[in-house]
């Protein structure tokens, strides 16, 4: 079973390194990251980075693909080598799978149009650019296209996919062994439950999802 995960520059690190620590619990799972060029790619923050042995166009089939997201997601839109790899791998997986801004790829590969779909709450107008209709769920599934919410809704995303690729009862022990019950100390993890001052906040912090 073969999970295929792309990086890029400036790539959300939760939103690749989340799904893979709970997908490669996956009985008969293998997960590997692909990138650009071969060599060491720097993650959104800085201080990750990931040495990534393989081109993503030697990759020409899959199981899974799980586009992260991360201002690096929206530098590759402009790459019509990549989105093309994107549709043309698609047709090969399982699950063609998103995080965060990682389903702007998808909307520009020409996959969630006439769909609801979802993504990081900075980038919902982006997204309805690309004929998606945009959904505050952490993680929407279309058969066998899932996008999921910003950054950490993609555990979530992912242990769903534990339970489609192998049962119920393993998503649940992956769950148990990665201790993946939230209790976080703030309700202000949703446009529904932050105040202004939060959402005003959260802009201040960040580049944008």
């Amino acid at each position: 079973m073969d999970i295929v995960i792309p990086l890029f520059r400036f790539f959300e690190p939760l939103d690749a390194i989340g799904p893979y620590e709970l997908l490669a619990h996956v009985p008969g799972a293998q997960v590997r990251f692909v990138a650009p060029e071969p060599g060491r790619i720097a993650d959104k923050l800085g201080a990750m980075q990931v040495d990534v042995p393989t081109r993503y166009t030697e990759v020409e089939s899959c199981d899974v693909l799980l586009v992260p997201g991360g201002l690096g997601a929206r530098l590759m839109l402009d790459n019509t080598e990549f989105i093309d790899w994107v549709r043309r791998i698609h047709e090969t997986t399982r699950f063609t799978t998103s995080v965060c801004t990682g389903a702007l790829i998808l909307g520009e590969a020409g996959l969630l149009k006439g769909q609801t779909a979802t993504t990081h709450w900075m980038a919902m107008d982006e997204l309805e650019t690309f004929g998606a209709t945009y959904t505050a769920e952490r993680v929407v599934r279309h058969d066998r296209i899932i996008t999921s919410a910003g950054i950490s809704a993609g555990i979530d995303m992912a242990l769903g996919l534990c339970a489609l690729l192998s049962d119920e009862l393993t998503a649940r022990a992956v769950q148990l062994f990665t201790e993946y019950a939230p209790q976080p100390p703030y309700d202000s993890g949703s446009l529904a439950t932050a105040t202004p001052e939060v959402v005003a906040r959260a802009w201040t912090l960040t580049s944008g999802g």
